[in-house]
């Protein structure tokens, strides 16, 4: 029977073995899913036991995301511009890192038929996620991409790699139409990302990459003063979905016994 994992710090939140294992029976795969928190030094006896075969592939989360690279022996062209991981599998004998973080985005965004083009997006944070969704918003045309992060050296990191971002203080509010909250803020109920709801105004779209617990603080003071939200659930479907695909070559179903 293969084996799965996904990796993190936390972990128990996630609902990847639910997911997966749903649509291993559903496709009748002899194979089982697990969630295993680990410390960084674990990373490198996980990759190993991927080579030996005793796993047979993982999904990486936060915070483990850019540091699983070093241990890889490759890296597809969309994980190496994002420089973030979070599918692993073997090909020819080879350990390789995958990133369906940007594509999962992409389908999300489609999936409530909001049109990035020719908008300004405010992204919060500058870790795990931050990158694939820089992409994926580059991708659409977005026309500017203002970035804060709470250590102000990573987000100029980040632009030295993606020079069109705007990196502004944490705590600042410029002007968009659509802020993401890609940062782990929201995991612990008493979590609150700082913000003048009442400045910022109605009618934008507040999103979460946050899925569990499904309404962050961050979302529900953005509901109150009159916007649209989004958690981060369909990005997490979709990126599980490619993921699998990787993984056992059958692109499943999302249906509505998964959405609900």
């Amino acid at each position: 029977m293969k084996k799965f994992l996904v990796i993190g710090n936390p972990i128990e939140h996630s609902l990847s073995p639910k997911l997966h294992n749903y649509w291993i029976k559903e496709n009748n795969i002899e194979a089982v899913y697990e969630k295993k928190q680990l410390n960084e030094k674990d990373i490198e006896g996980i990759v190993n036991n991927i080579k030996k075969g005793k796993l047979h592939g993982a999904n990486v989360t936060v915070p483990f995301k850019k540091s699983v690279i070093s241990f890889l022996d490759k890296l597809t062209p969309i994980a190496e511009e994002a420089q973030s991981v979070n599918t692993i599998f073997i090909k020819n004998e080879k350990v390789v890192g995958d990133n369906t973080d940007v594509g999962g985005f992409v389908q999300a965004l489609k999936h409530i038929n909001y049109n990035v083009k020719n908008k300004k997006i405010f992204v919060l944070g500058a870790g795990g996620v931050a990158p694939s969704i820089i992409i994926a918003l580059r991708n659409l045309g977005a026309s500017k991409i203002t970035l804060s992060n709470r250590t102000k050296e990573k987000a100029q990191n980040l632009k030295k790699k993606y020079s069109n971002l705007e990196i502004i203080d944490w705590g600042e509010t410029p002007d968009f139409n659509m802020i993401i909250n890609a940062t782990s803020l929201g995991l612990k109920n008493d979590d609150q990302v700082k913000l003048n709801y009442s400045n910022i105004g109605p009618n934008k779209l507040f999103y979460d990459v946050i899925y569990n617990p499904e309404k962050t603080n961050f979302l529900l003071k953005a509901k109150q003063f009159g916007n649209q939200i989004e958690n981060g659930k369909m990005m997490f479907i979709y990126q599980a979905q490619l993921a699998f695909k990787i993984w056992h070559n059958i692109l499943p179903k999302i249906n509505d016994k998964l959405l609900n």
